[in-house]
């Protein structure tokens, strides 16, 4: 049969029917077993699993003002899991979901807002840990403070000498939080004569703990030693002088020990300084002075505590 004559069979009806029913039965299991096959193949692909993200927990506020608004207190990330197909979720990862709060609106001082997800495509949230979260608003503010040096202990018989650039840094942060500070410090450093270095700041509340949560710009500063090295300094002891027999005397002195600078002949002869204080009955605090060759300076003040009473006669 040629060809033409073919292609004319399958243009009739009849014939197509007769061919497309013929062994019927057959064709459909074939069918249904190739169908089944595929499901089975592929079910571990298109099943839904489950996976978790620890997502970074971001901050909107739309509220404006003449003043900005800082929150703290919120945590760094919330648990967020997902459900979707294996192959959809074996491409994602924690930076292609969003999670975040929304504090438009709220009142300044503490609150409890729930957690929003932005899941991807083909994916659904399950769950989300915490679904709320606490935090604090306030308005963010700033303030200038001067640096406070922090150096090593100098050795003895030194007395060096530091610059610092800048000599003044900009606090900013939530209001509560920068009020707070006393004081920014830099961080010890061993320098020798002519050396500098850069050292990091921390800031401290009045009761010398550091204070977290705030910037501080620049985040550090450059420490220069201007000294040429050690200087003719003589750390020696203080005395007090004799108390009259009549008399019964407590004492307290803070230090105990003065640094003196000077010419070094001069120092070479001192091996102690005496108080220069008057005795007389009572409680009493005095800084004495001290009687020193021409030349010899303190570099330290000394406090004396006093506790002066009057024997009985015998």
């Amino acid at each position: 049969m040629s060809g033409r004559a073919v292609w004319r069979q399958w243009l009739r009806p009849k014939y197509v029917w007769r061919r497309s029913v013929h062994n019927l039965a057959p064709k459909l299991a074939a069918v249904a077993v190739a169908a089944l096959v595929w499901l089975v193949a592929t079910a571990d692909r298109r099943a839904n699993i489950e996976v978790g993200y620890d997502v970074p927990l971001e901050v909107r506020d739309t509220t404006g003002g003449a003043s900005r608004r800082a929150v703290s207190g919120l945590p760094a990330t919330v648990r967020v899991t997902l459900s979707g197909q294996r192959s959809r979720m074996q491409g994602l990862s924690a930076s292609t979901v969003e999670a975040s709060v929304d504090t438009t609106g709220a009142q300044d001082g503490s609150f409890t807002l729930p957690v929003s997800v932005l899941a991807p495509d083909a994916t659904r949230t399950l769950r989300v840990l915490p679904a709320r979260v606490q935090g604090f608003v306030d308005s963010q503010t700033s303030r200038t403070l001067a640096v406070t040096l922090s150096a090593a202990a100098p050795p003895l018989g030194s007395l060096p000498r530091y610059t610092l650039t800048p000599g003044t840094v900009t606090l900013s942060g939530p209001s509560r939080l920068v009020r707070t500070v006393s004081r920014v410090i830099s961080q010890p450093l061993d320098l020798g004569p002519g050396q500098k270095a850069s050292s990091s700041l921390v800031a401290l509340n009045s009761r010398g703990q550091p204070v977290t949560g705030i910037l501080i710009r620049p985040a550090g500063v450059t420490v220069r030693r201007t000294d040429l090295g050690t200087l003719p300094v003589k750390t020696v002891p203080v005395v007090l002088p004799p108390v009259p027999a009549r008399l019964s005397v407590q004492s307290s002195v803070t230090p105990t020990t003065l640094r003196l600078v000077g010419p070094p002949a001069a120092l070479a002869g001192i091996n102690s300084v005496t108080a220069a204080l008057t005795y007389r009955p009572g409680t009493f605090q005095v800084t004495p002075t001290f009687s020193l060759p021409a030349g010899v300076q303190a570099l330290d003040s000394v406090l004396i505590d006093l506790r002066v009473t009057v024997k009985p006669k015998p």
